[in-house]
């Protein structure tokens, strides 16, 4: 079959996508040394914490947002309305 080949190849494009939490925090901190910080300030930690609340905060709007859309928000989780 030729599905294996094809399955291979979405996993591995899905993976690619992935960033891991060192990555990320690696990221984060040349984002704050990039703003001019250096590391090991009070500064430096004040905008790796702003950068992680952030973060949450954007996480929390994604999940409690409402997903009532053309169809009325059925087959999206909890975000139906009742009639």
């Amino acid at each position: 079959m030729k599905i294996a080949p094809l399955a291979a190849l979405a996993l591995a494009l899905t993976a690619s996508g992935c960033m891991t939490l060192e990555e990320r925090r690696a990221l984060d901190m040349e984002q704050c040394r990039g703003y001019g910080f250096r590391q090991g300030t009070d500064a430096f930690a004040q905008c790796m914490q702003t950068i992680d609340v952030e973060r949450a905060a954007a996480r929390r709007t994604y999940v409690y947002q409402d997903f009532s859309g053309f169809y009325g928000g059925y087959g999206f989780g909890y975000g139906y309305r009742r009639w």
